[in-house]
């Protein structure tokens, strides 16, 4: 049985070897995986060729100040939305001076449940600069996992693992 540690080896791997052969650099900005993302990436010898840096924001305050999320996002839709996620991506990639990032906010659990938003609901937003085309791309997956807090941590890293690397194959998410 292959264990998770590996599992995340090997997607962080594939990352940085996409990201090596595409001249493509990388951050992120993590909230409920609170640098479990970079952690993955950096576990990987030659990680420092694309990977620059990120951003926890774990805190509002942080989205706000750091990342330049509005309050206003914030306040109408809360900081467990694809505005929220979009508006981190693109706020890293600033920061960072990248051109893929990934940003995940979310309900890990076990409380912390929102309207519409049970424990598990986890919004990742993107924001790419592809070497392939002109232009950027800017937008957000929600997913909606099962499991405890360890497991929807997890689950949220591979799955931001998986859409860094389709949008550096593919060019869209």
């Amino acid at each position: 049985m292959i264990d998770k540690t590996e599992i995340l080896n090997s997607k962080a791997s594939a990352l940085v070897e996409l990201c090596k052969k595409k001249g493509v650099s990388v951050g992120f900005a993590e909230s409920l995986t609170g640098g479990m993302i970079s952690s993955s990436v950096v576990n990987i010898p030659g990680a420092s060729a694309v990977f620059k840096g990120s951003v926890v924001s774990y805190t509002n305050e942080i989205k706000e100040r750091v990342l330049g999320v509005s309050e206003d996002i914030i306040t109408v839709n809360t900081e467990v939305s694809a505005e929220c996620a979009e508006a981190m991506a693109i706020g890293a990639a600033r920061t960072l001076g990248v051109e893929l990032v990934i940003s995940v906010t979310g309900i890990a659990g076990p409380t912390g449940e929102l309207l519409g938003k049970p424990v598990g609901t986890v919004y990742m937003g993107y924001y790419y600069e592809g070497p392939d085309f002109f232009g950027e791309l800017t937008g957000s997956v929600r997913l909606n996992l099962t499991g405890d807090r360890d497991a929807i941590r997890t689950g949220t890293v591979l799955a931001a693992l998986d859409l860094a690397s389709k949008l550096v194959k593919e060019g869209k998410a």
